[in-house]
């Protein structure tokens, strides 16, 4: 049986045209015209590789490397061997993902699984739906009356786009994924299995519990990126909002109204109630819940598994549960657990007597 490669190589970088894009100086005697025609681990990359380093835990890693060429900080720079190139910077990851992304640009976001161009004998596409060229559609997907879909856009196989939908340039849909009453920017990828637009959980609470229709939209504004299995739910009377660049993870739940500034991250896990705000560059890690009619601050970071139940201030670090400044935080568990300690103490002194 074959062994496939995924992603192999589509380009190649000559040393100088890695240090060029990078802005970097090639130290003294490099061979600008190197090729490079991978990236690999330190421990794994050979003399036409590209490899980075920033974390002191690969250190010896690094010193034992066979790659060509390293991208690392400056802390490292002596650890490199004699026989890698050293390229110093300040930022190694963010330089590495910009060069993996030429080396490998069939990464960047999910393509045909069927390898078909245009829209494809076994896909379902209203008559009434509009696509522009260079659209590919899979089999079994699904677009309906009045839908828009703009060129160079890819929908999967089994992908449901509702009636009026609009979905901009160069996005992904990724397979199985539903998108009804929203309207799409450029440049958005959607994750397999993603839902996006379906009802908000409101009801009208009594005896019996009465369903409040949702009338509103979602909206996703350019370069945004939904993982798989992530739900975001429509507003109810007014747009549900996802801002500018906002990167969302695997199996997230945003719930109706909540409006996501620009260049927001939201880690897997994560659960955001109703009407909620979050302005821009606000980072939440894994599993934060997020109590419905709050505010979080511009820029602010919450850390993982705490729960919000207040407004948080612009540039605020937070976390625990009930979230609070991290300062406090840390003074809390820090006090709880001395009094554990000395409760324990306690105890095996009594057992003593």
């Amino acid at each position: 049986m074959s062994d496939p490669v995924f992603f192999s190589a589509n380009a190649s970088l000559s040393l100088g045209a890695v240090a060029e894009t990078a802005g970097l100086s090639l130290p003294e005697g490099a061979d600008p015209g190197l090729v490079l025609t991978g990236a690999a681990p330190l421990e794994s990359a050979g003399p036409a590789d590209l490899a980075y380093m920033d974390n002191a835990r690969y250190g010896d890693a690094l010193a034992a490397t066979r790659a060509g060429v390293c991208l690392v900080s400056p802390r490292f720079a002596a650890r490199v061997p004699a026989a890698t190139v050293a390229l110093v910077t300040r930022d190694p990851y963010r330089i590495y993902a910009a060069l993996l992304a030429r080396l490998h640009p069939d990464a960047m976001r999910p393509a045909s699984l069927f390898g078909s161009r245009g829209v494809s004998p076994g896909a379902h596409v209203h008559p009434d739906a509009r696509l522009e060229e260079n659209v590919q559609v899979d089999p079994g997907a699904t677009i309906g009356p009045g839908a828009e879909i703009g060129s160079g856009s890819v929908i999967g196989p089994g992908a449901a786009i509702g009636p009026n939908v609009r979905i901009g340039r160069d996005c992904s849909v990724g397979a199985g994924a539903t998108l009804t009453h929203a309207l799409v920017g450029n440049r958005v990828i959607v994750h397999p299995g993603a839902r996006i637009g379906q009802d908000g959980f409101g009801f009208a609470m009594g005896a019996s519990h009465i369903k409040v229709p949702q009338i509103g939209r979602v909206i996703v504004q350019d370069e945004v990126e939904i993982g798989a299995n992530t739900t975001i739910d429509r507003g109810a009377s007014r747009d549900t909002v996802i801002g500018e660049g906002t990167k969302i993870d695997n199996l997230v739940q945003i719930a109706h109204n909540v409006v996501i500034g620009r260049h927001c991250v939201i880690v897997s896990g994560v659960g955001i109630s109703g009407s909620t705000t979050l302005e821009d560059y606000v980072v939440l890690g894994g599993q934060v819940g997020v109590v419905g009619h709050l505010r979080i601050g511009r820029g602010s970071q919450i850390a993982g598994s705490s729960n919000v139940n207040k407004d948080v201030p612009p540039g605020s670090r937070w976390g625990g549960t009930p979230a609070k400044p991290v300062r406090a935080w840390f003074r809390e568990l820090t006090t709880l657990a001395r009094l554990a300690e000395r409760s324990g103490k306690g105890e095996r002194d009594e057992s003593a007597d």
